[in-house]
């Protein structure tokens, strides 16, 4: 998930880099667009791989998505301060070498089958995310003709896109087993069987991650010796905005903040229950319906284009409100479903959710003047959302007996909240903002 920028960059090529040609420093840029993606869509798989693996509930493996999305919340922040005093080509490394040790601490992890080993090494990449979303936003769009600035990020943005189907794709084939047994199997062996197949399980996470921590340092490398454009920050007139709660008093950025909460931890709720659910409610095999994960990648990606050429039609808040109650329709036919059509609603889910992030974030800091800055602030640590509502979800599959349609009602909730938005909350209070 790219965390959004919300206005124009505040920083400038520096003058006296001349008319330099900025593809290559562009190029390496979109990559880490890429590599991101690939963690996060990367996780989806990782979810019921590591809860066979290391014998967890549904509610224990959701604590991934707590690992990684707990570090946003706290690294937001830090990461921001980072940027301002490293720069952009330092804080890139640093944000890439805290993501490739993550991902050498999945070797021991799986070696000790240590379930609070991978956690760590989770929330680690989780940190070398944030550091890199938060630089890498900003400086693609900087980098080459402002008045391009917008399409350059939204060329970016698409590869993050295009991970959503390629990770699932990679992680179903190099990742999952296909070889599963009920609790029943499990007890039935012998010690020595059950630790061997355990212990293989938990070492097929090795190889990817492994491969994936060479490729982030090989970049971090290609990032140092590069010549990168230089950059200085645009002088400001003082804010007169409010302080960092007091932005909260605009009931739409308030509403803003509740919906970008739930809608992110439906969307989290959806891919990381999105294997479990098409083998219980479709009856299929778990490597089939990693492939069915990829599809959903691509209509996620589809869904991006189509909503685009649509809000030139349609305006963003009535955009979003189809586009809520079509998501909570396809909830009802997961609950409720059966066979091809659980299949079907969880694929209309990536398309239907695919606008919803920037469209939540562009309405909640529409008219926020000073208090855009601090605004935007308070929409991306409402991310968090992401660590939270999944565990809520694996709670409730616990308590009804390992049932995972009946688990899907929590994004179908999250997704009323995201509808209210679009009907009534996204409105500015005129009043407050002619005070």
């Amino acid at each position: 998930m790219a965390i959004a920028t919300n206005s124009a960059p505040t920083a400038t090529i520096a003058e006296g880099t001349g008319r330099r040609n900025y593809t290559f420093p562009f190029i390496l840029v979109t990559c880490l667009f890429f590599l991101w993606g690939m963690a996060h869509n990367l996780d989806s798989i990782l979810i019921p791989h590591l809860k066979k693996a290391c014998q967890l509930n549904n509610r224990q493996s959701t604590l991934v998505d707590t690992a990684v999305f707990l570090a946003y919340f706290l690294m937001a922040i830090p990461a921001g301060v980072l940027l301002k005093r490293l720069g952009y080509k330092v804080s890139i490394i640093v944000g890439l070498v805290t993501f490739a040790a993550g991902a050498f601490l999945f070797l021991p992890a799986a070696s000790a089958r240590s379930y609070g080993l991978f956690l760590l090494a989770l929330f680690i990449i989780g940190c070398g995310l944030t550091i890199l979303e938060t630089t890498a936003n900003p400086y693609a769009a900087i980098l080459g003709d402002p008045a391009k600035s917008t399409q350059r990020l939204n060329l970016a943005a698409s590869f993050n896109g295009l991970a959503a189907m390629v990770a699932p794709i990679i992680g179903t084939n190099l990742i999952l087993s296909g070889k599963e047994y009920s609790e029943q199997a499990l007890a039935a062996m012998s010690e020595t069987a059950r630790n061997a197949y355990l212990t293989q399980e938990a070492a097929a996470v090795k190889m990817p991650y492994f491969v994936l921590g060479c490729i982030l340092l090989l970049v971090a490398v290609l990032f140092y010796f590069i010549s990168l454009p230089e950059v200085k920050a645009e002088e400001q007139e003082p804010s007169q905005g409010g302080g960092f709660f007091a932005v909260l008093k605009h009931k739409h950025l308030l509403w803003g903040v509740i919906a970008q909460f739930f809608y992110v931890g439906a969307q989290v709720c959806v891919t990381s229950f999105f294997i479990r659910m098409a083998k219980q409610g479709a009856s299929v095999d778990e490597k089939t319906a990693g492939y069915y994960l990829g599809v959903y990648g691509l209509l996620f990606m589809a869904g991006r284009f189509v909503g685009t050429a649509l809000l030139k039609y349609v305006s963003s808040q009535k955009l979003l409100s189809i586009y809520a109650v079509a998501a909570i329709l396809l909830c009802a036919v997961a609950v409720f479903g059966d066979g091809a059509y659980v299949i079907y609603a969880l694929g209309g889910l990536g398309f239907f959710m695919s606008i919803m992030f920037p469209t939540i974030f562009s309405l909640g800091i529409a008219g926020l003047g000073d208090d855009t800055k601090p605004g935007s602030s308070w929409l991306v640590m409402s991310i968090v959302g992401g660590a939270i509502i999944p565990y809520i979800m694996g709670t409730v599959i616990d308590m009804q007996g390992d049932a995972t349609q009946a688990g899907y009602v929590v994004p179908l909730v999250c997704f009323v909240v995201v509808l209210y938005f679009g009907l009534s909350g996204y409105k500015i209070n005129k009043n407050m903002q002619h005070a």
